[in-house]
């Protein structure tokens, strides 16, 4: 699993979902650190975990943010935020149950999904609250 850098692809012209969207890159690059470097399962179980809470706080902004805004995408949004939450909730569920070699793959597909997400998905928002005056 490669790591996550930060390109303009990402931006979607929200400040407070951009600082976002990069804490959420930063973490996933710990993770994966801490696993390619072969830390316990203790220490990469944190980091997960801390990961699943920064995401529900994320995905709860971002949809209130395009609630505010009556963004139409909203329930489509919404239903991939609860498959990347049920991914990471499945990553972590291995993780405290001794699977430690199956977490890397998945793992390895959660990073893909959040970078599609964000290039793609989260980039659908930002014309219409740009045009609404809160992007």
């Amino acid at each position: 699993m490669s790591l996550l850098t930060w390109n303009h692809a990402c931006e979607v012209e929200v400040p407070a979902m951009d600082d976002q969207h990069g804490i959420l890159m930063d973490t996933v690059n710990e993770l994966r650190l801490a696993m390619t470097h072969g830390r316990g399962r203790e220490e990469v179980s944190e980091i997960l975990d801390r990961l699943i809470e920064f995401t529900r706080m994320h995905f709860q902004s971002e949809e209130q943010l395009m609630e505010q805004a009556a963004f139409p995408g909203l329930a489509e949004h919404r239903l991939a935020h609860q498959r990347m939450l049920a991914e990471l909730l499945a990553a972590a569920h291995c993780l405290q149950y001794g699977k430690f070699a199956k977490i890397q793959p998945q793992l390895s597909a959660l990073r893909d999904s959040l970078l599609q997400h964000i290039e793609i998905l989260d980039r659908e928002y930002a014309p219409w609250l740009a045009k609404l005056g809160d992007g």
